[in-house]
């Protein structure tokens, strides 16, 4: 049954006609196309198809058996795999099924590359206020790279040292979407937003002392922020800051 999960649908109507597969046996390879039944989840196999990215396993609450049943799943149909927010735990859980999975301490995430995608001219700037954002930062950007996007990185660039962020202005001007990451005030995405002329995605961290809480003051800043051409994410939410920039980036380098 594993060929025939790779099938696509004129395959499946071809061995039907020769008599190869029954009826059942095709409606149940066609549902396997676009969806797999793991019992725990339910893995959404179509999706990279439909959004141009493979579903992505959020680690938290998951088992690293389940995490690795999920990734088999993914696998077995050629898809690149992205888990994020994994422990290290976790990960020697699926390092012992996956062999080629690899761990980002940084980012938190669990990679799995089945096929490598083509080179691009695509570009994401990932830059961040301090070091305490790396980790927020990381997943942004390692997320891009799965994404196909060549990304360059700039950390420890914050507004207590605006001298830093200058120097970085031309790589800052070569990328075709940049991902802000900034805790305490949140001031990084609107001095960036004043400088370049491209799209940002700002992230508000959970780093900062009391009044920061917890990521709602960066937060508050970055919504309110006056420089037109910034989207704010969700605090901490690198995923999502790494997935809005590369299709940024990869629109741009189609159109």
């Amino acid at each position: 049954m594993g060929l025939y999960y790779r099938m696509n649908l004129i395959d499946l109507l071809h061995q039907i006609e020769k008599g190869s597969l029954s009826a059942a046996q095709a409606a149940k390879l066609i549902d396997e196309m676009y969806e797999r039944d793991l019992g725990f989840a339910r893995v959404d196999i179509d999706r990279h198809k439909r959004c141009g990215l493979p579903e992505v396993i959020y680690s938290p609450g998951k088992t690293g058996q389940q995490i690795a049943k999920i990734m088999s799943a993914m696998a077995q149909s050629g898809q690149n795999v992205l888990a994020t927010r994994a422990t290290p735990e976790q990960y020697k859980i699926v390092k012992k099924i996956h062999r080629k999975a690899s761990y980002n301490k940084l980012a938190r995430t669990i990679t799995l590359i089945k096929s490598r995608l083509p080179k691009t001219h695509a570009q994401v700037g990932i830059v961040c206020a301090g070091t305490s954002d790396i980790p927020v930062a990381e997943e942004a950007a390692v997320t891009a790279e799965f994404m196909g996007a060549r990304v360059e990185r700039i950390y420890d660039a914050g507004v207590a040292g605006l001298h830093r962020i200058f120097k970085h202005l031309p790589t800052l001007r070569e990328s075709h979407a940049l991902v802000v990451v900034a805790g305490m005030e949140g001031a990084l995405p609107s001095v960036v937003g004043g400088l370049i002329d491209r799209p940002i995605i700002a992230v508000p961290t959970s780093v900062g002392y009391g009044t920061t809480l917890k990521g709602f003051a960066p937060l508050l800043a970055m919504l309110n922020s006056c420089v037109p051409g910034i989207t704010v994410v969700n605090i901490d939410n690198g995923f999502s800051a790494g997935v809005a920039a590369a299709m940024i980036a990869r629109t741009e380098v189609r159109s």
